[in-house]
């Protein structure tokens, strides 16, 4: 029963994914429209497949609403994440598959610039501020959260934004890709790595497409 599903999610993914190019088209956040949760819902839904909709509306940003109070704590890097800006996009690009590909994308990167589970965390406290590695390299500073568009504004000597989905383990934090993607690709630079090339090129497949890390709450 679960590959039937795992197969017309598929299927549905495909047939939504025709109608553009893979991860070329930038969406406004939000879930405008009710597009995929409306072809899921009624392909998936009486096969039981609510959850699996579900799973993959988390991908977009400012589906599902994080309180600011799940933020507190600290967060450890598990796996590159990913996220759409909105649910046609989410369609067009193909959905789960489209994130696997990001990910698998990514994940050689983030390996090789040497990210990982034990040099890479964040901690948001309820007094507004946070501490971070990202690499080893120490940040802090404070924040401030904007439920409504999953944002969360990050401040210290330079004032970045992210955004804040929901996963099976815990929850992504992702940027605007070419931001993100160009500080690694200046990590790279200093580094000497090869992969400074590949970076350059992953900027352009990923328009509109919100990059980052994958984290689990660990206390």
């Amino acid at each position: 029963m679960k590959k039937n599903l795992i197969a017309v999610a598929t299927l549905v993914a495909l047939v939504a994914s025709s109608c553009g190019n893979m991860l070329g088209t930038t969406g406004a956040n939000g879930n405008n429209g009710g597009t995929l949760g409306n072809v899921l819902g009624s392909v998936l839904g009486g096969l039981n497949g609510a959850n699996m909709g579900n799973s993959l509306l988390d991908m977009v940003i400012g589906y599902i609403k994080i309180d600011q109070r799940e933020l507190y704590g600290t967060w450890q890097y598990t796996a590159p994440g990913c996220a759409f800006t909105s649910e046609q996009l989410l369609a067009k690009a193909g959905g789960a598959v489209a994130a696997g590909q990001v990910k698998e994308k990514l994940a050689p990167i983030y390996s090789n610039v040497g990210i990982n589970g034990n040099n890479t965390y964040f901690v948001f406290t309820q007094d507004g501020k946070y501490q971070a590695k990202v690499n080893g390299i120490p940040l802090s500073g404070t924040y401030t959260y904007d439920k409504e568009n999953s944002a969360i504004k990050m401040q210290s000597l330079l004032t970045v934004t992210g955004y804040l989905t929901r996963t099976t383990s815990g929850m992504a934090l992702t940027f605007e890709s070419k931001k993100l993607l160009s500080v690694l690709q200046a990590v790279t630079a200093l580094s000497g790595n090869s992969t400074i090339k590949t970076v350059g090129d992953l900027s352009k497949e990923f328009d509109g497409v919100r990059v980052g890390f994958e984290m689990a709450k660990t206390n």
